[in-house]
């Protein structure tokens, strides 16, 4: 590997704290002050509107746990003009646990990633003796969840994730009628772009290495002055790619990294949206960065670092053609491909492409 000084420059900041994906609330004495079931002139708590909207524009997710007649609670938050805030609102007598369970599947974001705000000590305790990853939190910190919780860019990606979970949900019912997995990629009319990441696209960027880890093969995270410098680094390929499809765009969804020597380039970063898990995306971006390699004549390594949930990752490179090479000091794994061949892609997406 090139000793230059832009070998500094991409090595990755020290694991951040993981950034707060969704917020769970509490109902009664929570959203608002009184009893819903005792008939209480219900008044929603001081500046909380604001609280869940200005959430919702950061791309931080709300939804509801909360034990109480699922139909009189989403009627009260219609009143309140709040309904349309909450996705996959749990609003029944299981336990929160439970609630809390349903709502992480239904995201598909990590335990760690959500925070649970309940004026009840008892279900806060109960919630975090089963979820011990959740962070739970009393209403006093109402008053203080902007502050706490703002994420250092807002991107167009982070202000459209509620309306591309819902985009999701409509797309996941056409998948159940149609049936057969083909037939409905192929209904899609799928484009994806794969670009060289320019400044614009670094706060996301950044975002992405932050908020991704299903599918990150090294679970590293980037800031946004380490990914200026790749950008503008001759030693470094820094891409970026984007999904469309008929229901619109999923965003910017996919990052690569390769570190380009004269004759070997060394794959440092791969991670893809969980969101587009499914689309089969992943591998053509690695497909890509296979037969860019091979074409300027260079032979192809990949570093891979498991995490307790990236395994996926170490499965794609292998089912790729990727073979183990050595270990990395990190204790990581140093995957190698032959490059025997060029790859074709899935005829089901449009893909386009910069050199």
């Amino acid at each position: 590997m090139s000793n230059t000084v832009n070998q500094t420059a991409i090595s990755p900041s020290k694991p951040k704290q993981k950034p707060v994906k969704c917020v769970v609330w509490d109902l009664d004495h929570t959203i608002w002050h009184g009893v819903l079931l005792e008939n209480d002139q219900l008044v929603l708590r001081e500046g909380i509107i604001d609280i869940i909207k200005t959430l919702d524009s950061w791309g931080i997710i709300n939804s509801i746990a909360s034990k109480n007649n699922h139909d009189d609670a989403v009627q009260m938050l219609e009143k309140f003009g709040l309904r349309e805030y909450f996705l996959y609102p749990q609003i029944n007598w299981d336990l929160k646990s439970n609630s809390l369970k349903k709502i992480k599947e239904k995201l598909n974001i990590g335990m760690d990633a959500i925070v649970f705000i309940d004026d009840q000590p008892f279900e806060r305790d109960e919630v975090a003796f089963v979820h011990e990853q959740i962070t739970c939190l009393d209403v006093d910190v109402i008053e203080d969840i902007l502050r706490r919780f703002k994420p250092r860019f807002i991107t167009e990606e982070s202000s459209l994730r509620r309306k591309m979970y819902l985009d999701d949900d409509v797309r996941n019912q056409e998948e159940q009628e149609i049936g057969n997995n083909r037939q409905f990629l192929e209904s899609l009319q799928l484009s994806f772009s794969i670009q060289p990441a320019t400044i614009d696209d670094l706060q996301r960027v950044e975002e992405l290495t932050l908020r991704t880890n299903q599918l990150n093969a090294t679970g590293y995270s980037y800031s946004y002055e380490e990914l200026e410098m790749l950008v503008k680094s001759p030693n470094h390929l820094l891409l970026v790619a984007e999904l469309t499809d008929k229901y619109g765009s999923y965003g910017k969804i996919g990052v690569a990294m390769v570190e380009c020597n004269e004759d070997t380039w060394t794959l440092k970063l791969l991670l893809m949206s969980c969101r587009v898990m499914s689309r089969g995306v992943g591998a053509v971006l690695l497909n890509y960065i296979m037969n860019r390699a091979k074409a300027k004549g260079c032979s192809l390594q990949a570093e891979f670092l498991p995490t307790d949930r990236n395994r996926m990752m170490y499965i794609a490179y292998k089912f790729a053609g990727f073979t183990e090479a050595g270990k990395l000091d990190n204790g990581g794994q140093l995957l190698t491909h032959p490059l025997t061949e060029f790859t074709t892609y899935p005829d089901y997406i449009n893909i386009s492409t910069q050199e």
